[in-house]
């Protein structure tokens, strides 16, 4: 019977059986509810085509897009205590964990790599929303003071990409305290003359947005991102008073000083090789030249 149960039954049913389908196969629009391919949504970098919605974009797949071929160093994550506090909630902190882990094959919600963008070497830092809500905690902290320090060494800008709810509640003060660090990272990157530049995406909320996403240099942001401290619904019971529509989206918070511009995802390489060429002061290059050391390139290469 164990040869009939445990290998015919499931040979057969495989033959005549239905056949999983992943559900992620097709996306739903959030605007339009417009059903995408999910081939289609990747190669059109996590945009609806229709639409223009800006989707949540994995960090690995941000890094891949962003850097010049694909190619980068990825950083390493630093090790740091797991679950300090042995938080539980209606589940294990260190259970949640697992979880993030197997969900987003990351160590944490941080993912940093060294490339260049259009030819600007530069580390980018980014935020993995999928992992627990790319809530900064002790791990996040370090990776991201780490990538600080490397752009330091390496002489580099810093451009940093964050999607996050804000402090890890399970680690309590001690996720409070990387607000504090970071912004010293930040001070030390400015200090050092790099420049640090931050594109905002959906969302950024939270004590994320209290640290280091609103100390940049620059501030882009992807079109329709969330942006903001608390959240709409906190804010008008706190002042009893009804908030303006589309407020703490990016076209607003730019319509009023607090981003320098909002930026389309397919634009962002190039919107940020051009202010860092500005801002690092680098001799701009004629076509022509352009084109000669292309030549020379190739010729190399050839040889």
């Amino acid at each position: 019977m164990n040869w009939i149960t445990n290998y015919v039954r499931p040979k057969i049913n495989s033959m005549l059986g239905r056949r999983e389908v992943p559900e992620n196969l097709w996306i739903k629009c959030p605007e339009t509810g417009e059903m995408v391919f999910h081939r289609d949504l990747e190669e059109n970098k996590w945009v609806i085509p229709a639409s223009g919605y800006h989707m949540k974009m994995p960090a690995k797949a941000r890094l891949r897009d962003l850097f010049d071929g694909g190619l980068y160093e990825s950083l390493p994550q630093p090790k740091v205590a797991q679950d300090p506090l042995r938080f539980r909630d209606s589940k294990k902190y260190s259970d949640r964990l697992k979880d993030g882990r197997t969900k987003t094959e990351l160590e944490d919600t941080i993912v940093a790599g060294l490339g260049t963008v259009k030819g600007v070497k530069l580390v980018a830092v980014v935020h993995e929303f999928n992992f627990m809500a790319g809530s900064l905690g002790i791990a996040a902290g370090e990776a991201i003071i780490k990538a600080f320090e490397r752009a330091i060494a390496e002489k580099c800008p810093l451009v940093m990409f964050p999607a996050s709810g804000g402090a890890r509640m399970q680690e309590g003060i001690l996720s409070l305290m990387q607000l504090p660090r970071t912004t010293v990272a930040v001070e030390m990157l400015k200090e050092a003359g790099l420049p640090y530049i931050v594109v905002l995406t959906n969302p950024t909320t939270g004590g994320v947005t209290a640290s280091y996403a609103m100390l940049g240099d620059v501030h882009l942001a992807e079109p329709g991102a969330q942006i903001g401290f608390a959240g709409q619904r906190v804010i008008e019971q706190t002042i009893r008073e009804k908030l303006p529509e589309g407020f703490q989206t990016s076209e607003y918070l730019y319509e009023h000083g607090m981003v320098d511009m909002v930026v389309k995802r397919h634009e962002i390489a190039e919107t940020l090789a051009r202010l860092l060429k500005i801002l690092m002061k680098t001799p701009a290059v004629s076509e022509t030249e352009q084109a000669l050391e292309l030549h020379e390139d190739l010729s190399a290469a050839a040889e």
